[in-house]
C-alpha cells in the first residue's frame, strides 16, 4: 500500500509537459532580439513551463508568412506592420511591447537635408518596414522614387541611390563603419520630427492567442525577464547574442553587435517616464493609424482595442 500510495504521490507532483510554441523574429539573428535569446539560454522560458522554439525566417518564408500559415505561434511585428496584416483580415494582438521609440532615420549623401531633396532616389527595405517613411514623404511633398534593396547598405555606399533608409541600431551603425560622414545636416530622425512610432512588439494571431492564453502571457513575462536580464548584463548578452550570429552564420561583427544592443535598449526607455514600459501607447497607436489610412494604407482604422491582449 505504502508503494502504492508513493507512486501516486510521484505522479501527483510530476511537473506537467511544457507547451510547445514556434517563435519567429522578423530577422536574421542580431542583437535586435536579445532578450528572447537570453530568455532561452537563461532557462526562463523552461522555468516558465513553455517550450519555445526559436525559428528565424528564411528569403522564401518571412516570419510573417509563418504566422500566417500557422507554422509559428509567435512573431515580432513593426506597430505600423502589424497594423497592415490586421487590415488584411489577419487579427492579432500584442502580447509584449518592448520597442518605446522609433528608430527609422533617412541618410542622404554628401550632407544633403533629407527634406530638401524632392524627387530623391530613396533606399527602402523590399520586405517592408517602410510604411512610416511614405506617410511622411506623401505628407511632406518629397516625391521620392523609392528603390528596393533587401538587406544591404551596398546601393548607397556604391552610390547608385542619393538616400538610404536606416535603423539607428543596425545599417546607420553600418554606414558609420565605411567611413561616411554622418551629421545632423544629412540624417532625419523621425522620432523627433512627430512621427514617434513605435516598433517592435510580439504579435500572435488572435484566434490562437483565445484558445491558449496561458501559454502567451507565460511567454510574454518570461521574455520581458529575457529583457530585463539583457539591460542589467549587456556584456554577458552580447556573447549570447554572438553565439546566436554565429549558429545561424550571420555576416556581422562584434562591434556592430555590440552598438546595436545598445541602442535597441535605449529605444525601450519611454521618453516621458523614462522606464522600460513594455506596452503599447494608445496615443502612437491613434497616430500611426490616422497617418496610414489618411496615406490609403489602410482600409479601416486599427484601434488599440483591437492590438491589445483582454
Amino acid at each position: 500500500m505504502a508503494g502504492m500510495v508513493a507512486i501516486t504521490l510521484s505522479a501527483i507532483i510530476t511537473p506537467l509537459k511544457a507547451q510547445k510554441l514556434v517563435f519567429s523574429p522578423q530577422w536574421t539573428a542580431q542583437a535586435q532580439f536579445a532578450g528572447y535569446y537570453v530568455a532561452q539560454e537563461k532557462g526562463f522560458y523552461r522555468e516558465a513551463g513553455v517550450d519555445v522554439d526559436i525559428v528565424h525566417p528564411s528569403s522564401t518564408t518571412p516570419a510573417l508568412t509563418r504566422i500566417r500559415n500557422n507554422e509559428s505561434q509567435a512573431t515580432t511585428l513593426q506597430l505600423c506592420q502589424a497594423m497592415e496584416t490586421i487590415d488584411d483580415g489577419i487579427p492579432l494582438v500584442n502580447i509584449l511591447q518592448t520597442s518605446m521609440n522609433n528608430a527609422m532615420v533617412i541618410v542622404s549623401r554628401r550632407g544633403k537635408d533629407p527634406l530638401k531633396q524632392r524627387g530623391a532616389r530613396v533606399g527602402i527595405w523590399s520586405v517592408g518596414f517602410g510604411q512610416l517613411a511614405i506617410c511622411m514623404s506623401i505628407k511632406e511633398g518629397l516625391d521620392y522614387e523609392w528603390i528596393p534593396f533587401a538587406s544591404t547598405i551596398n546601393l548607397f555606399v556604391a552610390g547608385a541611390i542619393d538616400a538610404t533608409l536606416a535603423m539607428s541600431y543596425n545599417e546607420y551603425y553600418q554606414l558609420l563603419q565605411t567611413g561616411i560622414p554622418l551629421t545632423e545636416d544629412n540624417v532625419y530622425r523621425f522620432c523627433d520630427h512627430g512621427y514617434n512610432v513605435q516598433e517592435d512588439g510580439v504579435y500572435m494571431r488572435r484566434d490562437y492567442y483565445e484558445k491558449h492564453r496561458e501559454q502567451a502571457h507565460k511567454f510574454a513575462e518570461a521574455s520581458r525577464k529575457g529583457w530585463e536580464w539583457a539591460a542589467a548584463h549587456p556584456e554577458e548578452t552580447l556573447e549570447i547574442v554572438m553565439k546566436y550570429v554565429n549558429e545561424n552564420h550571420i555576416a556581422t561583427n562584434r562591434i556592430l553587435q555590440r552598438l546595436m544592443l545598445k541602442e535597441v535598449l535605449r529605444l525601450q526607455i519611454d521618453r516621458d517616464s523614462k522606464k522600460r514600459e513594455f506596452r503599447l501607447r494608445p496615443d502612437m497607436v491613434k497616430l500611426a493609424s490616422r497617418m496610414m489610412v489618411d496615406n490609403l494604407m489602410l482600409n479601416h482604422e486599427v484601434t488599440y482595442e483591437q492590438l491589445i491582449a483582454r
